[in-house]
């Protein structure tokens, strides 16, 4: 069995965001996801949405439903980061077991703004970003949410 399968596990640290059992900069929340700025930035601006009651451990073994809501959120956090950054690009991601990248079990999606020269940091491999410059970039992309 590869690590495309297995269980759910709810410890994991974006369940507990969402239990509110860790911190996040939010940036966006509805009744189906959230948007929060990813702790291990690629790049400034590089947020995350995830599904809040989904139990998908990937895009593979999400439901239609969830991976809906999902995707229309990650389209308006685009959207909002452009606006907010005026970024030349915006990349979105989405890894799918460890070989791909993923090293988180839940279903999410990266918004990470990029700009011409700029070179994009290595996924999960900088250091951890400092909360008070996080929130006021959640702020501003929070600003632009329509």
């Amino acid at each position: 069995m590869s690590d495309l399968d297995g269980d759910y596990d709810p410890d994991n640290i974006f369940a507990k965001i969402v239990r509110g059992d860790a911190p996040a900069a939010k940036v966006f929340e509805d009744h189906d996801t959230l948007a929060f700025m990813d702790v291990f930035p690629q790049g400034p601006g590089h947020v995350l949405v995830i599904h809040k009651r989904a139990h998908a451990r990937n895009l593979l073994d999400a439901e239609p439903e969830a991976l809906q809501a999902v995707v229309l959120t990650v389209q308006r956090v685009a959207r909002a980061v452009r606006a907010a950054l005026k970024p030349d690009g915006v990349f979105i991601a989405q890894f799918n077991g460890k070989a791909s990248g993923q090293t988180v079990y839940h279903l999410h999606f990266h918004v990470i703004p990029r700009w011409a020269g700029v070179p994009l940091g290595r996924h999960a491999a900088g250091g951890m970003a400092d909360m008070a410059e996080l929130k006021p970039l959640a702020e501003s992309i929070a600003l632009e949410i329509a």
